[in-house]
């Protein structure tokens, strides 16, 4: 047999590679493309820098023999990895394929991922997995079980030392579903399903008749599950959110988020006064608060169909990445409830975990009073926020715009939990309950006694309104550091997250602290 020379040599290895890089094959690609999705590669060219991929693993296979795997060529065994930049920095990538074997997970395919995470460790940088699959690869039994098993460990791994994104593009079913979970970050598409066991699983065991759309469609895990943190209408608008929300953040926890430079305006808003009506009673959106005291009014709204008590999100101002959190008084007052204070407790330790500085922008009456919250957690749910707060050693900025009620003031970063700067505007209340109630309990003998019993309780409710619900007796007990006019919010907020940039906290040495769950 003659030996073959160099030039055909890379002539076969480069028709090797244009049939793998066709993935299952013209004609499924076609058929996918036709389902209104994009294909897997084609999500990699559209999130990355172009020409800045660099492939790891394409000639992979899986091992497999039994179950008419023997000698069938898995095209990347169903995964397409490697290393790219956005806007100029470094990622790491992950595309399931779900023209081979429906984007099923095997031994292979769990370890090409496993090590692309590992690389995202290894060299600082973010790690986005775009998840389309029907699940583990069942002719490989427990083998494809042990991928799993890598994936969700090198998950943890990665947990608070480089940010993690999934986007979830197609399916996305049982055991694969625990590893979007154990990221950062969830971005569904509308076409989209992701469950533990889906409709025919569940009708069996159970009797229940559930739509897969109703059971895992983005709208279920965004208003009722609470799971994924966007909805993307398609593939295209997921990749979009995807790099505007690495936009915000560093690479991993030893840096700082990127600062865009430039000249910015910190001149008086005041319109900002006009937002806010002056009787705590009376309704308005927050996002008008925060969209005029931002950079360009750009706000990255996170969960915003979950708990909408509860506003989140990351923004910029001076040109410097923050999160915010802010009570939202257009949804039940703003109040506090179990899935506000999950939903709030977990943005802040993420922002924590990378140098993120928190705004918190409070306007609350007080955690929601019901039997049904106190079943459910309430005190377990409400301390998650005290503790995040407590333990976190960023900037921490808050503002108190009107109400500050009770505990839930506590929970919304008052000066006590650690906030490094707490200012207030002329028409917040701050005090254990509203004067309304208050009044009803430190002056119900004299209302009970008096002879125009509603006179004397509006009487008594001026009075301790007088005393405790305004700024100025929390400013006279050093509780908040001044009393601001809503104009210079921004400027107010620009010089303190100037001055605390460099804000070192010492905290004793523990392994680690045991939040409530």
């Amino acid at each position: 047999m003659s030996i073959k020379s160099m030039d055909i040599r890379v002539e076969e290895l480069r028709k090797k590679r244009e049939q793998v890089m066709l993935g299952g094959g013209a004609d499924k690609l076609e058929k996918h493309r036709a389902s209104g999705k994009m294909t897997a590669r084609e999500r990699v060219d559209g999130l990355v820098d172009k020409g800045s991929f660099m492939e790891t693993g394409l000639f992979a296979q899986h091992r497999a023999t039994l179950f008419g795997m023997a000698g069938k060529e898995t095209a990347a065994d169903g995964v397409i990895t490697g290393s790219a930049a956005i806007h100029g920095r470094l990622v790491h990538v992950a595309s399931q394929d779900f023209t081979v074997l429906g984007g099923s997970a095997g031994e292979l395919h769990s370890i090409k991922v496993s090590e692309a995470m590992m690389q995202s460790l290894k060299t600082g940088s973010p790690f986005v997995f775009i998840n389309d699959s029907g699940g583990a690869r069942v002719q490989e039994g427990i083998d494809s079980l042990s991928g799993y098993g890598k994936v969700f460990y090198t998950n943890v791994m990665l947990s608070g030392a480089v940010p993690q994104i999934s986007l979830i593009c197609g399916p996305c079913a049982g055991g694969a579903a625990y590893s979007p979970a154990l990221t950062d970050f969830i971005i569904q598409t509308r076409k989209a399903q992701m469950f533990i066991t889906g409709p025919q699983v569940i009708k069996q065991v159970t009797g229940e008749t559930v739509t897969a759309d109703d059971l895992g469609g983005p709208d279920a895990h965004m208003a009722k599950s609470g799971v994924i943190h966007f909805i993307a209408e398609d593939d295209k608008d997921a990749l979009l959110l995807c790099q505007k929300l690495l936009s915000f953040l560093p690479s991993n926890n030893l840096e700082d988020p990127p600062e865009i430079p430039g000249e910015y305006s910190c001149e008086p808003n005041p319109e900002l006064a006009d937002i806010v009506p002056v009787d705590g009673k009376k309704g308005y959106d927050i996002r008008d608060v925060i969209l005029r005291i931002i950079d360009n009014g750009d706000f990255l709204e996170v969960q915003a169909g979950h708990a909408p008590n509860i506003v989140i999100g990351f923004a910029r101002i001076c040109g410097r990445s923050i999160g915010i959190i802010a009570n939202q008084p257009a949804v039940q007052a703003g109040v506090l409830d179990i899935d506000a204070s999950s939903k709030g407790a977990r943005f802040i330790r993420f922002c924590n975990a990378f140098n993120i500085p928190l705004v918190t922008l409070v306007d609350v009456p007080g955690f929601l009073p019901g039997v049904q919250q106190e079943y459910g957690g309430i005190i377990r749910h409400g301390a998650k926020m005290l503790f995040a707060y407590s333990a976190a050693t960023v900037p921490k900025i808050t503002v108190i715009l009107r109400k500050a009620y009770g505990g839930a003031y506590l929970a919304m970063c008052c000066k006590d939990l650690g906030a490094d700067r707490s200012y207030a505007w002329p028409t917040a209340e701050i005090a254990v309950m509203g004067a309304e109630g208050a009044a009803e309990i430190v002056f119900r003998k004299e209302i009970s006694e008096a002879t125009d019993k509603a006179a004397k309780r509006k009487e008594m409710i001026d009075q301790y309104r007088e005393a405790f619900s305004n700024p100025f007796v929390a400013a006279g007990r050093r509780l908040v550091d001044d009393i601001i006019e809503p104009a210079d919010t921004r400027k107010v907020i620009a010089q303190a997250l100037e001055y605390l940039h460099t804000k070192r906290e010492l905290r004793p040495g523990k392994k680690h602290g045991l939040m409530p769950l």
